[in-house]
């Protein structure tokens, strides 16, 4: 008879070759009945379920080798075809509690951040977004350069964390567009704040920035300070007063603050002792405002207007005001009547006529789900004329006194 070491051993050998079916099925049933029911299967009927089946394995076994049953090794396997079953069975019951029930392309997009990256800055959450991995390049247009690769990899940005995704995705991406002028860009955010970016390099910047219908004029006159792309001005060329939007601007005195001119800035500067070399100066931003004095602007003009701002020997810059935002007037008219204005997303349960009747509150707008994806990106509907009730994850902006909104807010919710 072999000795005790060797039938432990023979034993877990059994254990594990029976119990691989019975372990599969106990799995099986934990899962279904948990995910169909919402009720656990019990232990002692797992127990049961599981000997059951391994006991027909090893009357077969038996009946092959029939001195099994007087040895240890039998129940060295039973305890482990026991445990297995046990084991399958706590993975299933926990797969299905964790399952959702009714998997949708809608709830797959409404993704949301993990509570471990969120950092509560007041009352609001924020979320701080890193790139992870390279910066790809996007296909059909040129590589995108060292230096703004690098500058890619390394930044870092701050946005709301109770929205979607998606959502943050299309912020960060219109972001990057906005701050690096990228031709073309698209990301991929995980539930750990990783961003995935794809982008490609900018591509006619100027003649993007000249609206259709207008030219391109640069002209060498004394340039204000503060002067920025995208500034609304006036040439006066004699006694005529040509109207056009800076594209670009560029004094004598941005040249000399960068080191253009030769006697300031990194490009005299002397490397320090033990050889290293000076850092690189700061790329100059295409939207910076300019430090004044004499420079040269480029206007987009009407075509008409080409030939006389071309002509003129010595022409003046005048800048026009674009007056006070109006959204900004709105929003501070609302505030002095003492209303509040907040943004919201609808509960599971929506919101029906009569929750919205029977509070102080104003809906203003709203914005719909997608039908299929969930996409939010665009479609807000202000009201009044709003053709349907509130539903679950509609956002809405709504407003009216503070404990009015606080109780609406906590209505929709639910």
């Amino acid at each position: 008879m072999p000795s005790l070491p060797v039938e432990v051993l023979l034993g877990l050998y059994l254990g594990l070759l029976t119990g691989i079916v019975p372990a599969f099925v106990a799995g099986s049933l934990g899962f279904l009945v948990r995910y169909f029911t919402g009720v656990t299967l019990p232990g002692f009927g797992v127990v049961v379920l599981a000997l059951s089946i391994a006991s027909v394995q090893g009357g077969l076994l038996g009946l092959v080798e029939p001195t099994i049953a007087q040895s240890p090794r039998l129940l060295v396997a039973v305890l482990v075809v026991l445990m297995l079953a046990l084991y399958a069975h706590n993975q299933g019951d926990k797969l299905g509690s964790e399952l959702p029930r009714r998997l949708s392309l809608t709830s797959l997009r409404q993704r949301t951040l993990s509570a471990d990256v969120v950092e509560l800055v007041g009352s609001v959450g924020q979320v701080t977004v890193r790139p992870t991995g390279e910066i790809h390049d996007m296909e059909g247009y040129p590589p995108l350069s060292a230096d703004l690769r690098r500058t890619l990899k390394g930044g870092s940005w701050r946005l709301p964390a109770d929205l979607p995704l998606s959502e943050l995705e299309a912020r960060l991406e219109e972001r990057l567009r906005t701050d690096h002028d990228l031709a073309d860009v698209a990301v991929a955010i995980d539930e750990r704040a990783r961003a995935t970016i794809t982008a490609a390099p900018p591509s006619g910047g100027l003649s993007r920035r000249v609206p259709a219908g207008r030219r391109a004029v640069s002209l060498t006159t004394l340039v204000p300070t503060g002067l920025a792309s995208g500034d609304v001005v006036s040439v006066r060329v004699g006694d005529r007063s040509i109207g056009g939007t800076v594209v670009s601007a560029r004094t004598e005195t941005d040249d000399e603050i960068d080191g253009d001119d030769g006697s300031s800035g990194p490009a005299d500067a002397v490397a320090p002792d033990g050889g290293a070399d000076p850092e690189p100066a700061p790329a100059a931003k295409p939207h910076a405002a300019t430090a004044g004095g004499s420079g040269r602007v480029t206007i987009a003009v009407p075509r008409r207007d080409v030939k006389p701002v071309l002509e003129a020997e010595s022409p003046r810059l005048v800048v026009r005001s674009r007056g006070t935002s109006r959204e900004f007037e709105a929003l501070s008219l609302v505030k002095r009547e003492g209303y509040a204005i907040r943004r919201l997303t609808v509960g599971p349960i929506g919101a029906t006529d009569e929750t919205i009747a029977g509070t102080d509150v104003t809906v203003l707008a709203v914005r719909r789900q997608g039908s299929e994806t969930g996409e939010r990106r665009h479609g807000w509907v202000f009201a009044p004329g709003i053709e349907r009730p509130l539903e679950a994850g509609d956002e809405a902006f709504v407003a009216g006194p503070d404990d009015a909104v606080e109780a609406f807010a906590e209505a929709i919710a639910q």
